[in-house]
């Protein structure tokens, strides 16, 4: 007898179905691109630092909770950050260092939109926060 993990929802009832013309296509929003970009450059030939496959498996292993509650772009980045945290590219300290600079940021400037700049990981290895390497081609 095969279990079925939370998410693998083959053969269940599919709810309503509609012919799509009722509804209105999806609009992404600017984050969503953004997660759609991360996955193409940490996936991309030159720097190979995770593929679609353990992108799946971070989202499956979301468990049940996590899964039903979040969005699909949001299930996106839990599972690459999940994957980087695995892989060593970034340090959880660094990433709770990088989330609480992009709060105060959203705080202190609630009128201005955060830039991609601003929340670009520094580049200097001799810094003592940079804790950890990006992979074999860095």
């Amino acid at each position: 007898m095969h279990l079925n993990r939370h998410h693998d929802m083959g053969g269940n009832e599919a709810g309503k179905v509609t012919d799509g013309v009722e509804e209105a296509e999806h609009v992404y929003d600017p984050w969503e691109k953004r997660t759609d970009a991360i996955l193409r450059l940490l996936s991309d030939k030159k720097r190979k630092l995770m593929t679609v496959d353990e992108l799946r498996r971070g989202i499956e292993d979301l468990g049940p909770g996590a899964y039903d509650e979040l969005s699909y772009y949001e299930r996106w980045i839990a599972s690459i950050t999940n994957i980087l945290i695995e892989k060593g590219v970034i340090g959880i300290d660094e990433l709770g260092r990088k989330m609480a600079e992009a709060e105060i940021h959203l705080k202190t400037n609630a009128e201005t939109p955060v830039q991609p700049k601003d929340l670009e990981p520094h580049e200097n290895p001799d810094d003592e926060a940079h804790d950890h390497n990006h992979g074999e081609n860095h």
